[in-house]
């Protein structure tokens, strides 16, 4: 498998994405080339700061970057030759199966969206974010790729996030909610009321709305929401849980004895920072497009990229794309019948 990597992506590019590619490239013989794309000079300047000689990796020179401030599709429109539109750009002229970029989300949306187009059947792309819960990780559908959503949006996020899980976490029969203000069918807004019902007629597991309180309970593996909400939750979530580990923190350093405790409870402290810790689950797939694009957070650090190659690298094996067109397919036909 070929993989190219966006060096110039992210808050702390290059010297976090090439130190994650190095350690990609140690843990993960089954790539077969890895294409670092940036300032050529910079990359290879940081590359050999590692002292890893290794054939399979390769450089591929972009003379612009997309900055946080930037308009995405207008970004992608003007920098032609940005990081994330070369990498969008080898992956549609077929040299590479795979991107990964830690930089502007927006941009690599519209980038991934402009050259690789979207799967049949497919009409808009959602982000599957990996999140913890009590019991398993599930995946939030769509994260942020598209702040307005349809019904029938709603239902392909259900799809491909159903299918994520299944070939890529190996859940057999994935739990799908629906993201919603009440558990009743009724309960909702107009977009997910009518969502509500694709999804019922739907051929997958539905298990009907979820409500917030329940998002990090585990009773279903997908839930499902347009990327405003989603967007959302996933900040929030990660805001709360930051602010948890500095409060405990706070509170834990106050006397001795609560110090002692907390020495004894640190396999558990260290458990918990690990199951909420974005670097853990690497980066978030762009689903519905026709290639695999992986989105790493802006402020990644080398596990975080090292990882953001590994969810590429399973997806590349899953061959999931053909998967999601096949079960889109699949609903439309069992679902137009009784629309009609």
């Amino acid at each position: 498998m070929k993989i190219a990597v966006d060096a110039m992506g992210g808050d702390h590019a290059p010297a976090a994405i090439v130190e994650g590619a190095v350690q990609a490239l140690r843990d993960y013989p089954d790539i077969e080339e890895m294409i670092l794309v940036g300032d050529e000079a910079r990359v290879r300047a940081e590359f050999a700061r590692h002292n890893h000689a290794d054939r399979r990796v390769s450089f591929h020179h972009a003379s612009q970057v997309v900055d946080m401030s930037d308009a995405a599709s207008e970004a992608v429109r003007r920098k032609k030759d940005s990081s994330i539109s070369r990498c969008a750009e080898l992956a549609k002229e077929g040299r590479v199966h795979a991107i990964v970029s830690a930089g502007h989300t927006g941009a690599a949306v519209a980038a991934c969206t402009l050259r690789l187009r979207l799967l049949e059947g497919v009409e808009r792309p959602g982000i599957a974010c990996v999140l913890p819960t009590e019991r398993h990780p599930f995946v939030l559908i769509d994260a942020g790729a598209n702040i307005a959503a349809s019904a029938t949006h709603l239902l392909h996020y259900a799809i491909m996030g159903s299918l994520y899980c299944r070939d890529v976490l190996g859940y057999a029969n994935p739990r799908v909610g629906l993201m919603s203000v009440g558990e009743e069918d009724q309960k909702g807004n107009a977009l997910t009321k009518e969502a509500f019902k694709l999804l019922e007629r739907s051929n997958l597991n539905f298990q009907g709305n979820v409500e917030g309180h329940d998002v990090f309970s585990g009773t279903v593996e997908v839930i499902v929401c347009d990327g405003f909400t989603g967007n959302v939750v996933l900040k929030t979530a990660e805001s709360l849980a930051s602010a948890l580990f500095h409060w405990a923190k706070s509170e834990i350093t106050r006397n001795p004895l609560r110090m002692a405790g907390a020495f004894l409870a640190q396999g558990a402290f260290k458990t918990i920072r690990r199951k909420t810790d974005y670097a853990e689950y690497g980066g978030a797939p762009l689903l519905g497009v026709n290639g695999v694009c992986i989105i790493g957070h802006g402020v990644s650090n080398p596990r975080a990229v090292r990882n953001c190659i590994r969810v590429a690298r399973e997806s590349i094996a899953q061959n999931l794309s053909a998967h999601i067109v096949e079960e889109v397919r699949l609903n439309h036909e069992r679902i137009a019948p009784a629309a009609a």
